[in-house]
């Protein structure tokens, strides 16, 4: 091979490597935007508000809660599961308690089983689309209201559906920096 020709393919592979970066940084904003648009993966829709409609058909639906491996937080729901009319806002509620000595940042990562059944959930205000910071032993109670949309019964893979699972994940994130700002107390000494 000449020099030129070495040249031209080392510009052709450093082209290929800036693609491949690119391609990768872009993978993670590019899914959570498809998934948020076709429910797949169990990702629910965002509701300014409720729908107009309410269908006289019912649907159970589920709460499960879950820590993170390493999360120094106890959550759970409020309520394992309730009933509602198909179009129906539900509200629910989920406790968490950060049984540890340090102040904790967390987000909640969410999906809807089956699948399916996440384009036709919709959330209208829910604890995962802020970060929750607990300082020790705090204990919140976190709000979630939702519906499940009336056109789900006139899709043919989610008509039958009847039981509906919201499931959350709290992760541990980085405290804000005014919370990481500020050291924790010291004890109070008891005489």
């Amino acid at each position: 091979m000449s020099g030129r020709a070495n040249t031209r393919l080392a510009a052709r592979l450093v082209l290929v490597i800036l693609a491949m970066g690119a391609a990768a940084w872009a993978a993670v904003p590019f899914y959570s935007w498809f998934c948020r648009t076709t429910g797949y993966g169990g990702t629910t829709n965002v509701a300014e508000a409720a729908p107009d409609e309410v269908l006289d058909q019912t649907i159970e639906v589920r709460f499960d809660a879950n820590v993170a491996k390493g999360m120094p937080w106890k959550f759970r729901p409020a309520q394992t599961s309730m009933t509602l009319r198909i179009g129906e806002t539900g509200l629910a509620f989920f406790e968490a308690e950060n049984t540890s000595d340090r102040t904790v940042a967390g987000t909640a990562a969410y999906n809807v089983a089956p699948d399916t059944a996440g384009y036709y959930f919709d959330k209208i205000q829910c604890f995962c689309f802020t970060e929750q910071v607990l300082a020790p032993g705090e204990t919140v109670e976190m709000p979630v209201s939702f519906y499940v949309d009336p056109a789900m019964v006139t899709n043919p893979d989610t008509a039958r559906i009847r039981s509906i699972t919201l499931s959350y994940t709290f992760f541990e994130t980085d405290l804000p920096e005014r919370q990481a700002a500020v050291p924790p107390a010291a004890p109070t000494p008891v005489n």
